[in-house]
């Protein structure tokens, strides 16, 4: 479903991914750790096509119309309403008029904007964004997920939203995959099957979730980046 093979990547000349390789079978979220300035980010661009590794191979099966993505800018347009961007994005997605509308009024309910819907996106607080752009990655039904730090913003009740949401998408079928980046150990392992740490653009840590606590996670990660 995910795969990387021997990739690496530099921004002027400054290694930002080291040889990175891995498979995330179908069925299965990742939860990505590492310091700041580790590669997480980058990597996630590559998975999604949206850079070119210097070397190496990365992929998604299905290509990139299969992936939703939420990263550190919404790709929302500010002078839109919330409804036209979900539209928007909906037709560059080739999704039909009725099933859009249909899945617009179940994703803004999900992520409680039934009432920002006709409200511009640049008149919304930043957590509503985020949540509008919760709604953008999942608006053509993708396969796969790709979240760069998707909490930012939110408050607690729209984490709580975000974290149903995810665990529903990666239970809603086994051709499903996601990653997610996050700095917040508690927070990846709960929704993870697996649990990889990046250090310096080198994948150090690749493991199955299987009955490893969060705290035990937690102290593999801080053993792995001291």
């Amino acid at each position: 479903m995910l795969w990387a093979d021997g990739v690496r990547h530099r921004f002027g000349g400054v290694p930002a991914l080291d040889d990175v390789s891995f498979t995330l079978p179908a069925g299965h979220t990742l939860a990505l750790f590492g310091p700041n300035g580790s590669g997480k980010t980058t990597l996630l661009k590559v998975l999604a096509g949206l850079i070119k590794p210097s070397l190496g191979h990365a992929g998604v099966q299905g290509g990139r119309g299969a992936i939703g993505w939420i990263g550190h800018q919404s790709l929302l347009y500010g002078q839109l309403t919330v409804r036209e961007n979900l539209r928007f994005w909906g037709s560059l997605y080739r999704v039909r008029t009725p099933v859009l509308d249909a899945r617009i009024a179940s994703l803004t309910a999900r992520v409680d904007l039934r009432e920002q819907l006709d409200r511009r996106v640049g008149t919304l607080s930043r957590g509503q964004t985020q949540r509008a752009a919760i709604a953008r990655a999942l608006i053509h039904d993708p396969s796969v997920l790709l979240l760069d730090e998707p909490f930012t913003g939110l408050d607690r009740v729209a984490a709580s939203q975000l974290t149903a949401l995810v665990k529903e998408f990666a239970g809603a079928g086994e051709g499903r995959a996601t990653i997610l980046v996050t700095h917040n150990v508690e927070e990846g392992t709960e929704l993870a099957t697996d649990v990889a740490v990046l250090k310096t653009g080198r994948l150090v840590e690749f493991m199955p979730r299987n009955a490893r606590t969060a705290g035990q996670i937690g102290a593999r990660y801080r053993e792995l980046v001291s």
